[in-house]
């Protein structure tokens, strides 16, 4: 009994089989979908931050050229809101507040871009002229955009009724002995940083395209990270109908980072619209609507405090975080403090923590999941606060370190927070990063760079993120009349190349060519549950059941094939589409075995592995800059990773997607971020003024793998999908500190180190 080993299986670099298609123009995403009669819809959003507000006639504005519907408030009151999902523990117990996100505003708006009718018509233009013909008479009040001050006595408030704009108070750890960590201490090192509010700006942004069948429902295509989360949410929640009444399609996504597992207002009202009128109903962002109204991330205000003893270890450690909600309380938001706050001693021994949290409201956009959904701003406050200690004791960064990682012979690792690591060599990686970006010689580089009249710095991240939550991926195979193999999993690409990974697994165990399987995501007719994309899951978890389906599916076919060829199970090879008798040219292929079964079920296989625990990628992430001191301008001239990844399942899509981490953290680090004035405007609602990275602005990025198997995940595989984003803020900053303190003794840099920013910075310290 074998199988061929094919050319493309587990670990080998098989290109994308997507690329080809989206190269040509060939993809199809959910603005491409065209439906007969389909009509267009435009959404009324608020151009005030916070007030109450009246709507006129809309007799002009439904009698202009081409409009079918204007729906306002009081025609969905029968619909439910966008419902939040997920709430935070309190230290009493109580469950706190939420304010679900109404699919139009009724009498009050509390962020610009707060929605408040919604459109339709035969065309866009003609959907966009009839709403400046809506009169809305709006009463302003003060708005509060400042999260520094959310909280202060005579603070303009979100919600009145809610007496506060605190939404909830969550703790973690041991306040009574961290106390006693503290007073015991040699030294205490404290930063106080922010993490800034950013947006996802993925390349597509969100449609969709609505339908209804008086005896089917609804069906939607829309760009989403999972049909059947979208599906439940829209289904239960808004219409409160049943699933079999919602069908969700998703065809190519332009990336999600987490955005788009949501379901928006915009989906439910085109829903509505559609069944009310019979006919198809589009809707389609433009760029300043995902500004202003996509779901934002990040926002946070951190003080953190480390104890140590006198031979610098770490005995304490003390946080207090103001997390920003926004308006509203999104899907997940209220819980994504939280997630990442259970990553907060990151890779070292810390057994005392007191750990804080208060989430707070203000009259912007609501704020959620973003690509590593907390744990890259729970990586980079221990990462900053480490380097803030080696600064203050006089140690090298990498020792101090090295005197604090959890060493093997301490895992299974359980931490204050709960979280319980199975394995991790960070002194390994770290090491081997240090070798490989050329740690020992960077005084030379240093001093060259200063021959240039230039700053230059190092600095290292050694992180530990979570992801590959517990639970499972149903993967569901069928072999087709043709030969070829179809895959049926819940998960959704975003970009990161399911197919082709999925395929790697199939091929491995079936000896099938890649172009021979098909996979088949995004549609909840075909397949009744699926867990989505997010949280690095898909490979760890949707990859072991595909697996395991492979290997039923391959031993129906050898039992298909033994009977047609009248031999033993264990006597045929699977291999190039062929099941063959060992050592003979006696062979049937998959189609001819497929036309021939008398049973549909031999010729599928299904498996849904359960996990009960998440996987703990973890790496090193070493960063070089370059600052010039005349402009402040930052350039990362060199940066190097050695990730522990598990299980390597292709090492070229693997590289891409730590790259496009990576790039996405040297934007936050250096450019990006979401900025409201006083009175609410965005104004950074454009790429003119919101700065995300350009190719010029991205080093070579060398990267490497040192691999220690999870033992969590069946196959050993942690996940990669947010690492890249996790290890380059706190890398990149502390190197920017480095490259400061020496000559300026400047310590703290705020994100994002823009060269306003740094020209500032340096110029107040030489005196100017």
């Amino acid at each position: 009994m074998t199988i061929a080993t094919p050319k493309f299986g587990v670990g080998a670099s098989a290109l994308r089989k997507e690329d080809d298609a989206l190269i040509k123009g060939e993809g199809r995403y959910t603005d491409d979908v065209k439906r007969e009669g389909a009509l267009h819809s435009y959404v009324l959003r608020s151009p005030q931050a916070a007030g109450t507000f009246k709507i006129g006639s809309l007799d002009e504005a439904k009698a202009a050229p081409g409009v079918k519907l204007i729906l306002i408030a009081k025609d969905i009151a029968h619909l439910g809101p966008i419902k939040c999902m997920a709430k935070a523990k309190q230290p009493s117990g109580e469950e706190h507040p939420v304010r679900d996100i109404p699919l139009l505003a009724a009498d009050r708006v509390s962020y610009v871009g707060d929605a408040i009718a919604f459109i339709v018509a035969d065309s866009i233009d003609q959907a966009q002229d009839a709403a400046e013909l809506i009169e809305v008479d709006y009463d302003a009040e003060d708005a509060q955009t400042d999260l520094a001050t959310a909280l202060d006595e005579g603070a303009p408030l979100v919600w009145p009724e809610l007496g506060s704009n605190q939404l909830y108070l969550h703790e973690n750890g041991n306040r009574e002995a961290t106390a006693k960590a503290f007073d015991a201490a040699t030294h205490v090192t404290t930063i106080q940083f922010v993490n800034n509010r950013l947006v996802s700006n993925y390349l597509e942004p969100r449609a969709c395209v609505a339908e209804w069948d008086d005896e089917a429902g609804f069906t939607i295509v829309v760009g989403s990270q999972g049909v059947h989360s979208m599906r439940r949410a829209l289904a239960q929640h808004v219409f409160k109908m049943d699933l079999d009444k919602v069908r969700v399609i998703s065809h190519d996504v332009g990336g999600g980072f987490g955005t788009k597992m949501f379901a928006y207002r915009e989906y439910p009202l085109a829903m509505e619209a559609a069944r009310l009128l019979k006919h198809p109903v589009k809707w389609t962002s433009d760029r300043t609507e995902h500004f202003l109204t996509d779901a934002h991330g990040r926002d946070n205000l951190v003080t953190a405090s480390m104890a140590m003893d006198a031979d610098g270890r770490f005995t304490g450690l003390r946080i207090e975080t103001i997390a920003n909600m926004g308006a509203y309380c999104h899907t997940f938001g209220p819980n994504i403090p939280v997630i990442g706050s259970t990553m907060s001693t990151g890779v070292y021994d810390i057994q005392n923590l007191d750990l804080t949290i208060k989430a707070v409201m203000t009259h912007t956009a609501p704020v959620d999941a973003y690509r590593g959904a907390g744990r890259p701003e729970a990586a980079y406050l221990i990462e900053r606060l480490v380097d803030a200690c080696a600064r203050e004791t006089g140690r090298k960064p990498e020792e101090l370190r090295r005197i604090n990682f959890i060493r093997p012979e301490q895992f299974p690792y359980k931490t204050p927070t709960g979280r319980q690591y199975d394995v991790g060599e960070f002194d390994g990686h770290m090491t081997q990063a240090m070798d490989r970006a050329g740690w020992a010689d960077f005084e030379a580089r240093r001093a060259e760079a200063a021959s240039r009249g230039k700053l230059r710095g190092i600095g290292m991240a050694t992180y530990i993120e979570a992801c590959a939550f517990a639970g499972s991926e149903p993967a569901h195979l069928e072999l087709n009349g043709d030969g070829t193999i179809t895959l049926f999993i819940g998960t959704q690409t975003n970009g990161q190349g399911h197919a082709t990974a999925y395929s790697q697994f199939i091929a491995e165990k079936i000896g099938i060519d890649f172009d021979k399987i098909i996979v088949r995501q995004g549609d909840t007719k075909e397949l009744d549950r699926g867990g989505g994309t997010g949280g690095s899951r898909s490979i760890p978890l949707g990859g072991v059941s595909v697996s395991n389906a492979s290997e039923i599916l391959a031993e129906k076919i050898r039992k298909l094939a033994g009977k047609e060829l009248e031999a033993g199970p264990e006597d045929i090879e699977l291999v190039d589409g062929q099941a063959r008798i060992v050592g003979t040219d006696r062979a049937v292929n998959y189609g001819d075995l497929a036309k021939g079964a008398t049973d549909p079920e031999d010729l599928k296989a299904m498996s849904d592995i359960k996990q009960d625990e998440a996987t703990y990628p973890n790496g090193t992430h070493i960063a070089e800059v370059e600052i010039d001191p005349e402009t402040g301008h930052v350039d990362v001239v060199a940066y190097t990773i050695v990730d522990d990844f598990g299980v390597t399942v292709n090492p070229i899509l693997l590289m891409g997607q730590v790259h496009g981490g990576v790039v996405q953290g040297i934007g936050q680090a250096l450019g990006e971020q979401a900025v409201y004035s006083d009175d609410g405007q965005l104004i950074t609602a454009s790429f003119m003024d919101y700065a995300v990275p350009r190719a010029d602005n991205v080093p070579f990025i060398q990267f490497e793998t040192r691999n220690v198997p999870s033992t969590t995940n069946a196959l050993g595989i942690k996940g990669a999908g947010e690492a890249g984003t996790i290890g380059a803020c706190p890398s990149i900053m502390n190197a920017l500190v480095d490259a400061l303190d020496g000559p300026l003794g400047i310590r703290h840099v705020e994100m994002p180190a823009t060269p306003d920013r740094m020209w500032a910075l340096i110029q107040d310290a030489k005196g100017h």
